[in-house]
This record gives structure tokens, sequence and C-alpha cells, in this order.
């Protein structure tokens, strides 16, 4: 089996209706592009290519760009599984997220080898990298950075150094703003007397800064306290 016959497996789950929904919460993907596979039929998927021949895998990576949305979307969900290393992770990532073109893709990749039993030794070498994505001009390789350092450096692996690499982003783009606005309302949520000073000196552009207390205040781990005042630091 190679790219050819993974396309035709998926071409054989679309679902037209679901194709118009992703067209519609997806706008800037040409729909027709897109195929209308739920993403646990996707997932479904990935996890069978992961069972059988790794070289097939990786002989659908290298066949890029890739023609349709879904590919992408099972390429994003096949190298946060199959990277041993944080490593090699780093390295399919240098070469997909170029072709990256939409939040649905960025968002969707998670780096299983960050998430192992001593995997903070290779933490500060992904760090080093989101530090780079961060400053490139790709829209959706900014976006993955910013949303990298949220699922997997506000917990244990937090520094308040990061805050200062997010807010010191500067982009008119969309969606890099609305990751950003992500990041601190989550940031908010996890690390308060960190994140909050960010607000309170108004670091952050008005628009990013006003998204980030909508954001905190629509979630349920932000508390009532807090919330109240987020609002009255609204610009």
């Amino acid at each position: 089996m190679g790219p050819a016959d993974i396309r035709a497996r998926l071409e054989a789950l679309a679902d037209p209706a679901y194709k118009a929904f992703n067209a519609k919460l997806i706008p800037n993907v040409d729909p027709d592009t897109m195929i209308g596979i739920r993403v646990p039929a996707l997932r479904a998927v990935a996890k069978d290519l992961r069972g059988g021949d790794r070289s097939m895998v990786d002989r659908f990576f290298a066949d890029l760009p890739h023609k349709y949305f879904e590919e992408n979307m099972l390429h994003a969900i096949l190298l946060g599984n199959v990277c041993g290393s944080v490593g090699e992770a780093i390295d399919a990532l240098t070469r997909f997220l170029p072709y990256a073109d939409n939040w649905a893709v960025t968002d969707t990749i998670r780096i299983r080898a960050l998430r192992r039993a001593g995997a903070d030794a290779d933490a500060q070498l992904m760090l080093n990298q989101l530090e780079h994505w961060m400053q490139a001009d790709a829209t959706y390789t900014v976006r993955y950075a910013v949303v990298e350092l949220m699922t997997d450096f506000l917990d244990s692996r937090f520094d308040a150094a990061h805050l200062r690499l997010v807010g010191g982003i500067s982009s008119s783009e969309y969606y890099v703003n609305m990751a950003r606005a992500w990041y601190f309302a989550t940031a908010l949520a996890k690390q308060w007397e960190s994140a909050l000073p960010v607000l309170q000196k108004r670091i952050l552009d008005p628009w990013t800064h006003n998204k980030t207390i909508q954001k905190a205040c629509e979630s349920y781990r932000v508390n009532p306290e807090h919330k109240a005042l987020l609002r009255s630091l609204h610009v």
C-alpha cells in the first residue's frame, strides 16, 4: 500500500453532508480539497496504518503536498503518534508545517513522545524549536508553536518566560492572535499568578487582550472572583 492507496481508502469514506459542514467550519480551505470524513474515522485509519509497515507511513509523509484536507489531517494524527522521539517529531514537523494551511490540521497534532516518562529531558529541545517557529512568517507554523506551548508547557514545565514568548509575537493574522488569546486564557486558568500581570500591564495588543478576557470568562476553569477581576481589565 502506498500514498495512492491511502487516498483511495479515504475517498471511500466520503460523507457529503460532513464535507459541507467542514467547509463552513474551515472557510479558508477550498471545499474541492475536502472529502468529508469525521475525525474518529480518520483516527481509525491512522491506528490501522500505525499497526502496519512503518515504511508505508514514511512514504505517505513524503508525498507532499497532499491532495486533500483529510490527508493533511491524517498526516497530523500519524505524526504525533509514530515519532519515537522529540527529535524525530521536530524533523517531521519541519517537513510538514509549510503545507499546513488551516487551524484544524495544526491543532490536531499531539506529540506523544513529549508525554512519555523521562521526556522532560527532550522538552528543552522542543521549546527551542517552538521559539524558532514563533518567529516564522507562516501563519500556521506560528499557530502550531503557540498551541503546542499551551498543550505541553503550561503545567509542570511552565516557566513565566513562556508568557513573554507568546506576548512578543506581533501578527495581524486572525488565527495567530486567536491562538495567542487561547494560550493566555488557558494560562490564566492554570498559572493565574504568573499570567494575570500580562493583562494588568496591558502587554498585548487590544484585540488579543480583550479576546483573552472573553475566552477566560467563558472557561469553567476560571473561578467567578477571577472572572470579575478580568472583566474590569477590559480595554
